[in-house]
């Protein structure tokens, strides 16, 4: 019998915890984003050397538009920085970059970076790790607007009702291309999905982390790979 793999193929992350962080140390929660930035390359590091070939960070929600607009203004200007200087060390290590979410609702000079950064990425057989980046995004409304396009098919006939089937749904959804993931991590403690990947998650394994985001090193990400690889030897892949 062939053995399971049990390196995820697609990992993505609820990154928790930068308020909390920068609140225990008495700074401003921009400070807290700040050095949750930096997590980013030992995440995306631990990936690449276990064999990862997706992941979706959830970096800004649809409800993340009513925190102030101080703090919000920050975290577009953190986004602006991250794509202006980072991304470049990225491509070096053969990672790509996609972005999900309503980003039409972004500052103009956000998408254009966006845009930049996206139609700088290397070519398909130089990929060894796509990360994508939800913005701006909500697991609801991805799931609404997917029944809104289907609906607009199906009143140009381009689809019959009877067709619309859980195949054809996910193949509306809004990158279609990437396979769900396996394994979803929560950092901070909390046990919430938080309107993350609701469609893409419904067969993944999760794991919550009690390190604040800011605080998480190789270390806790390994140990993450490693129990979804543990639950796998005994279980199996539920789906």
């Amino acid at each position: 019998m062939k053995k399971e793999q049990t390196i995820p193929a697609h990992v993505a992350v609820i990154m928790d915890g930068n308020g909390r962080w920068a609140k225990k140390r008495a700074l401003p929660r921009t400070a807290g984003h700040r050095e949750g930035v930096k997590v980013v390359e030992k995440l995306a590091d631990t990936c690449l050397s276990a064999g990862v070939r997706y992941l979706t960070l959830f970096c800004f929600s649809s409800e993340n538009w009513n925190r102030p607009k101080t703090e919000v203004n920050a975290l577009f200007s953190l986004l602006e920085n991250y794509l202006r200087k980072e991304i470049k060390p990225f491509r070096d290590k053969g990672i790509n970059i996609s972005f999900l979410g309503h980003t039409e609702l972004l500052p103009e000079k956000i998408r254009e970076l966006m845009s930049k950064t996206v139609s700088g990425n290397l070519p398909p057989e130089q990929e060894k790790l796509r990360l994508i980046l939800a913005i701006s995004y909500g697991g609801r409304e991805e799931i609404a607007d997917t029944a809104r396009r289907l609906a607009q098919m199906a009143v140009n006939q381009k689809i019959k009702p009877e067709e619309i089937n859980e195949k054809a749904f996910a193949s509306a959804m809004y990158m279609p291309d990437i396979p769900d993931p396996d394994l979803v991590i929560r950092t901070s403690g909390e046990k919430r999905i938080s309107n993350f990947l609701l469609w893409q998650s419904a067969y993944s394994e999760y794991v919550f982390l009690d390190t604040l985001w800011p605080d998480c090193t190789e270390k806790d990400f390994t140990a993450a790979l490693d129990e979804y690889a543990a639950r796998h030897r005994r279980f199996g892949k539920v789906k």
